[in-house]
């Protein structure tokens, strides 16, 4: 499990290949970090309108 391993990310980057244990996007924490802080909406609440119930009259 070192660096001749390639099932690890740290054999995947001592034979400088990519794959399942080394993405080639990055860590996700890195790229959050990087990306800019997005602006935080506020959720408004949702209004639910009365359905109005329809009335059968008897026949009768």
């Amino acid at each position: 499990m070192g660096k001749g391993d390639r099932k690890t990310a740290k054999g995947k980057r001592y034979n400088a290949s990519y794959g399942n244990a080394r993405r080639h996007g990055g860590t996700r924490a890195a790229a959050g970090a990087a990306a800019p802080a997005a602006k935080k909406t506020v959720a408004k609440p949702v209004v639910k309108k009365a359905v109005a119930k329809k009335t059968v009259a008897k026949a009768g």
